[in-house]
């Protein structure tokens, strides 16, 4: 799955759509899901960059419930998430993102990135719900079954989309089998992954220390001093 990620390298950003983004831009360390996210889509009026919230809630929703993760084997099967993927496929930029290790009571950090360090889009699907007059654009990230490195962790990852991939996901001419085949796991030696401050479990903190490498490995007591 995919709870928590980060964004905070703007200037090294090239997907498309951002050149003509018109918002301010903060870096982020700890996004975690209810918070508005950067979303590239086309929301009507061609492609464009938004502030969307994350958790997609369906635009027929009665009781407002998002969901922050949308499983790519079944993306065609549950309704809140078929009609998105068909025609409101999205990207949502990050630089990396974070996983946790179970160890006894404790739960351990990782944070996870392309080999190079360099941004990327996760593959997204968004919708619009509309409440007595309340408008929310809400979005989700899709998940795949993890490669090698994450699945150290977990069993799922995030649908990474490396940059030849990305106008082929918002084109909406794409058939579902060319869709399908862009949502296969990153493969594990494009990426790495090294432990950081428990402090990235509290959504309030948001700094860059929250990616810095700490003294800890898998299978190992985390040193004290």
């Amino acid at each position: 799955m995919c709870g928590r990620f980060t964004l905070h390298s703007r200037d090294r950003i090239k997907l498309k759509g951002l050149a003509s983004l018109d918002l301010p831009f903060e870096a982020r360390y700890n996004i975690a899901p209810s918070q508005n996210v950067l979303t590239i889509g086309g929301f009507g009026t061609g492609l464009e960059g938004r502030l969307t919230t994350w958790g997609l809630i369906p635009s027929w929703s009665t009781d407002g419930k998002g969901f922050i993760n949308a499983r790519a084997e079944t993306l065609e099967e549950k309704p809140s998430f078929s009609e998105p993927f068909r025609l409101r496929r999205c990207l949502i930029p990050a630089d990396g993102f974070f996983e946790w290790k179970r160890t006894g009571r404790e739960k351990r950090p990782f944070y996870f990135q392309l080999d190079d360090e360099m941004p990327f889009a996760f593959a997204g699907i968004w919708d619009t719900w509309g409440n007595r007059g309340n408008v929310v654009t809400s979005s989700a990230i899709i998940t795949t079954a993890a490669n090698e490195l994450v699945g150290e962790l977990h069993n799922r990852m995030p649908a990474i989309l490396l940059p030849e991939l990305q106008d082929a996901w918002l084109d909406s001419q794409a058939n579902r089998f060319e869709l399908f085949c862009m949502l296969k796991p990153v493969p594990s030696s494009r990426m790495k992954m090294y432990p950081v401050s428990s402090a990235v479990n509290h959504p309030e903190n948001n700094s860059s220390e929250l990616v810095e490498r700490v003294d800890y490995e898998l299978g190992t007591t985390p040193s004290l001093f």
